[in-house]
C-alpha cells in the first residue's frame, strides 16, 4: 500500500522492509515467485517464561504491570531476537491488556491466568463495559516505537485477542474447560451475546490500530479458545465479529494472521474472516489445512511444542517433516509457509534447543 493510501485510510506511514524473509512469506511472495533468502521462523510465546533473562528481569514485577512499562516491554520483546535470531519479534503483551487498560477489573493470576472480578452475564453487564480509547494503551504504543528503532530490519508483530476468546474470560470469570456460561449466554441470549462481542470487536480494532500506527509490521488475531465451538456455533456467533476486525484493519496494508488452538474443524470458517495468513495448530498437517481453507493463503505452523523436549535426532526429524509439509502446502495452493509451533513455547523448554531449531530451519 502506498504512503498516500495509508494516510487516506487514517494509518501512519509504515517502514519498508523489502528483504525481510518473514514479510516476503507473509505477503505471499512465494506464490508470486518472490522467495525469501531462507524459510522464516518465529515462535508464539518466544518472549517469556522459557528464557532465564526474562525470569530475572520480571522477578518482582506483575505480568500486567510489566505490559505497561515501555522500556521493559522493549527489552523482553528483544530477548528472543538476540538469543535465537528469529525472523520476527512479537510484542510482549497479553490479550487482556486492552480490557485492563479500558478499566475492566481483572488480573493475571500466576498458575491460573486472567481472572475477572465481576463476570459479564447480562445485558446490564454488557452495557457497563467501558470502551477503549487509544491513549489508554499509549504505553503499548510507546513500547512499539522503542522496538522499531531497536529491531532494525527485523519485523515486529502486534496482536489482539479475538472477541470470542475475550468474551470467554469475561463471562466465565477466568479460564474454563467447558465454557459452559459462555455457551449458555450465546445460545439463550443471542442479542446480549452479539452486543458483548460487538463491544469486544471495537476494543480489538482500537488496540490493533494503535499498534499499527505505532509501527508494527504485521498483526495476529488470537482466538485461543475458538476450538471449543462447533462449526455451526462459530459461523453464527463468532465469524461476523472476527470478520469485522480483519476488514477494519485491511487498509493498513500489514499482513493479518489468524490463529486458534484446536481449530482444525473451523479452519475454513476462520479463513472466511479474511486473514492473509492462517495459523495452524499441531493437530493436522499443513497440506491438509490448505485443502480445508483452499488455495491462495499463506500457512503458518505447526510443530508440536512438546517435541522440543525430545532428543535432538527426534527434534531434527520432526522439524524437517514440518518443512516438507510446508512445501507440500505450497504445492497444494498455499502462497507461502512461515515456520512456527502449533501453539506457544512451553515454560520448561530449554532455550538452547530453540536456538538450534532456528539454525536448522534457516538451512532448509
Amino acid at each position: 500500500m502506498s504512503d498516500s493510501s495509508n494516510r487516506a485510510h487514517g494509518y501512519a506511514v509504515r517502514r519498508v522492509l523489502p528483504d525481510a524473509p518473514f514479510l516476503i512469506a507473509a505477503t505471499g511472495g512465494p506464490g508470486r515467485g518472490e522467495y525469501p533468502t531462507h524459510r522464516p521462523v518465529w515462535f508464539m510465546r518466544q518472549a517469556g517464561r522459557s528464557l532465564p533473562e526474562y525470569r530475572d528481569i520480571r522477578a518482582d514485577i506483575g505480568m500486567l504491570e510489566s505490559c505497561f512499562r515501555p522500556e521493559l516491554v522493549c527489552e523482553i520483546t528483544m530477548q528472543p531476537v538476540r538469543r535465537h535470531k528469529v525472523d520476527a519479534a512479537i510484542l510482549f503483551s497479553d490479550i487482556v491488556v486492552p480490557l485492563k487498560a479500558a478499566g475492566v477489573d481483572l488480573d493475571i493470576v500466576a498458575g491460573r491466568g486472567p481472572v475477572v472480578a465481576n463476570p459479564v452475564r447480562s445485558a446490564a453487564d454488557v452495557a457497563a463495559l467501558p470502551r477503549l480509547e487509544e491513549d489508554e494503551v499509549g504505553a503499548v504504543a510507546d513500547a512499539i516505537k522503542l522496538l522499531v528503532s531497536e529491531l532494525g530490519t527485523t519485523p515486529l508483530i502486534g496482536f489482539a485477542g479475538a472477541p470470542f476468546t475475550l468474551a470467554s474470560y469475561l463471562v466465565e470469570g477466568g479460564p474454563s474447560r467447558s465454557h459452559a456460561f459462555t455457551k449458555a449466554l450465546m445460545h439463550s441470549q443471542p442479542d446480549v451475546w452479539n452486543a458483548l462481542l460487538g463491544k469486544l470487536t471495537d476494543i480489538a480494532i482500537t488496540f490493533l490500530r494503535t499498534q499499527i500506527n505505532a509501527g508494527v509490521d504485521a498483526v495476529q488475531l488470537f482466538d485461543s479458545w475458538a476450538g471449543a465451538l462447533s462449526l455451526a456455533e462459530y459461523t453464527k456467533y463468532v465469524l461476523p465479529h472476527s470478520t469485522r476486525i480483519f476488514d477494519e484493519v485491511a487498509a493498513a496494508g500489514v499482513p493479518r494472521i489468524h490463529f486458534g488452538l484446536g481449530t482444525g474443524e473451523l479452519l475454513s470458517a476462520m479463513n472466511d474472516a479474511g486473514p492473509d495468513v492462517m495459523g495452524v495448530d499441531f493437530r493436522i498437517p499443513l497440506d491438509e489445512a490448505v485443502r480445508r481453507i483452499g488455495p491462495g493463503k499463506v500457512v503458518q505452523g505447526n510443530l508440536d511444542p512438546a517435541i522440543l523436549f525430545s532428543d535432538w535426532a527426534t527434534i531434527e526429524r520432526e522439524v524437517r517433516r514440518i518443512a516438507r509439509e510446508g512445501d507440500a502446502a505450497i504445492a497444494a495452493g498455499a502462497t507461502g509457509h512461515i515456520f512456527n509451533l502449533g501453539h506457544g513455547v512451553l515454560p520448561e523448554t530449554d532455550p538452547t534447543v530453540i536456538t538450534r531449531v532456528v539454525e536448522l530451519i534457516h538451512t532448509l
